[in-house]
């Protein structure tokens, strides 16, 4: 009896992401309906770039042809090099800075932008390698970029971004069709 309790208790244990970082996310970026992102901030201020589970990719069953990082012919984020304990020389990034394009095996492209910002720390190279692991632990291994807000901007940068329930509100809202609202 106590090893299945044990067990339950297990399984109900928050993971690490949930445990150690919040959850902010930004829906309907630059117009385009349910392109969302969840930027996963942790207590130290550094940021987690990454899709929302309600992103097009990971919800309509999709395939990952390709990830560029190349914004344009003058600016790749695999060229980011940051040194040193303020990590000078990494790229800053604006709300919406594209950090990379992905595209799909039905040719469909998504820009995936910052959301936040910040300095650029790293982005995810093994996502180049294997594609698939966006689409299977985007949250993870899968993630797309880590960005270090500015010490005087990182209790700002929250503000226009939602909260996980906000966010679950506006999802609900989308699921209603438009013939349940009358």
């Amino acid at each position: 009896m106590d090893e299945v309790t044990s067990v339950e208790e297990e399984s109900r244990a928050p993971s690490v992401i949930d445990r150690y970082y919040t959850r902010w996310y930004r829906t309907d970026l630059k117009g385009k309906s349910s392109e969302d992102h969840c930027i996963l901030q942790h207590s130290n201020r550094i940021c987690v770039v990454t899709l929302a589970e309600t992103h097009p990719i990971l919800q309509n069953g999709k395939t990952i042809k390709s990830i560029n990082y190349q914004i344009s012919d003058c600016c790749s984020r695999l060229k980011n090099k940051v040194s040193g304990k303020s990590k000078r020389g990494g790229q800053f990034l604006t709300d919406f800075a594209p950090l990379c394009r992905i595209t799909c095996t039905d040719e469909t492209e998504y820009t995936i932008y910052s959301c936040i910002r910040g300095r650029l720390l790293e982005v995810n190279e093994e996502i180049l390698k294997t594609p698939a692991l966006l689409l299977e632990k985007p949250f993870t291994e899968g993630y797309i970029a880590v960005i270090l807000p500015k010490l005087e901007e990182s209790k700002s940068i929250t503000e226009n971004l939602l909260t996980r329930e906000e966010f679950e509100k506006i999802v609900a809202k989308r699921n209603i069709l438009p013939s349940q609202l009358s």
